[in-house]
């Protein structure tokens, strides 16, 4: 099944079609990982979006039961370059190829996944199209160039009604923007009671659960876009105690007055070292994000920058001056990478524990 990917920019790259024969077309952005692709195709955060794997071999270890990070994946389809076809691993029930015909994706092998991963640091992530050998290319190339981007991911993956997952201690409310099944792994095994509400929950709605803290989540897309979340956020804000983490880092940014900005190709990789300014340590971080916090805006904030990349030195942490609020721009849950930065679940259970002794 040979297909080709064409870039908006012009270039083509020819290959082999794996997984459903349907074209696709999406953003076109690359992950850094040597392994988690399983958790990268479930990974609410890349809706709309096609991965380029920058380690060659992809599928090797097949495909499980226990590692999906959403129940339906949202990617729009993944480039490799060497698709493994018989993986080697106790737990492996499928291969990825069979994976992508049964959720109807579409994904291309046998590029030079090295040329296309320079080229998008070099121009910026791209919008790309995955089509039959046959296509005509000027035709996608004009339609990329012209489509206009999605700007309802967040509405596309967050839950449409909300649900529980008990436990016997603190109560907490996970705001749903595009949540990883990890993020309420961690939490239970906290013994949090956790509700999971959609993304467009009201501040009232949330307030009435009486939670002793709420967790934004992660998800996909401009922070801009998601309406209602500002207003949320600040009418909650010293009322309970907040966890932010990916997109939820911005969007309390946005709320406390601080911008955003499109990076030029984005973090995404379980391999992105941070600086806890505050600790002065270094932690070995997973990322998934397109935006980051303009780290000027935040000199007439009530927020303190905590974190920063040390790649590139943008910002990857806030906490508020005055209210119990904090956020990260990476993910401590992992899944996939390192669990380097999984302590600050234990400081989210921390500051619930401490608000409730000062509140009562």
């Amino acid at each position: 099944m040979k297909k080709k990917l064409i870039l908006a920019s012009g270039e083509v790259f020819h290959g082999t079609g794996f997984g459903a024969q349907a074209e696709t077309e999406g953003e076109i952005v690359f992950n850094t990982g040597m392994t988690g692709y399983q958790e990268l195709i479930s990974d609410p955060s890349y809706c709309g979006q096609i991965v380029c794997m920058t380690y060659p071999l992809i599928g090797n270890y097949g495909i499980n039961r226990d590692d999906y990070e959403s129940m339906e994946p949202a990617i729009k389809g993944l480039i490799v370059k060497e698709l493994c076809d018989l993986p080697s691993n106790f737990r492996t029930q499928m291969t990825l190829d069979e994976l992508f015909k049964k959720k109807n994706l579409s994904g291309i092998s046998g590029i030079d996944t090295r040329r296309l991963t320079r080229i998008i640091r070099n121009q910026g992530s791209v919008k790309g199209k995955i089509v039959d050998v046959n296509a005509d290319e000027q035709t996608a190339i004009s339609y990329l160039n012209t489509a206009e981007s999605p700007t309802n991911q967040v509405e596309t993956v967050s839950t449409k009604t909300a649900y529980a997952a008990p436990g016997r201690g603190l109560k907490v409310v996970l705001v749903d923007f595009g949540s990883k099944l990890g993020i309420i792994r961690e939490l239970s095994q906290r013994d949090c009671d956790i509700t999971v509400v959609s993304q467009n929950t009201t501040a009232e709605e949330i307030l009435l659960m009486d939670p002793d803290g709420v967790m934004l989540s992660n998800g996909p897309g401009d922070p801009q876009d998601v309406k209602g979340a500002k207003e949320m956020i600040n009418k909650i804000l010293g009322k309970v105690p907040i966890f932010g983490i990916c997109l939820g880092h911005q969007l309390i940014a946005l709320a406390c007055g601080a911008k955003t900005f499109k990076l030029k190709f984005g973090h995404r990789g379980g391999n992105h070292p941070v600086l806890d300014l505050e600790k002065n340590k270094v932690a070995i971080t997973s990322q998934n994000h397109s935006y980051a916090v303009e780290q000027k805006s935040l000199e007439n904030t009530d927020l303190i920058e905590t974190h920063i990349a040390l790649n590139d030195r943008t910002n990857e942490g806030l906490k508020h001056k005055i209210h119990p609020c904090f956020s990260v721009q990476y993910h401590p849950e992992a899944s996939p990478g390192p669990e380097d930065a999984n302590y600050l679940f234990d400081e989210f259970i921390e500051m619930m524990h401490q608000f409730k002794n000062v509140t009562v």
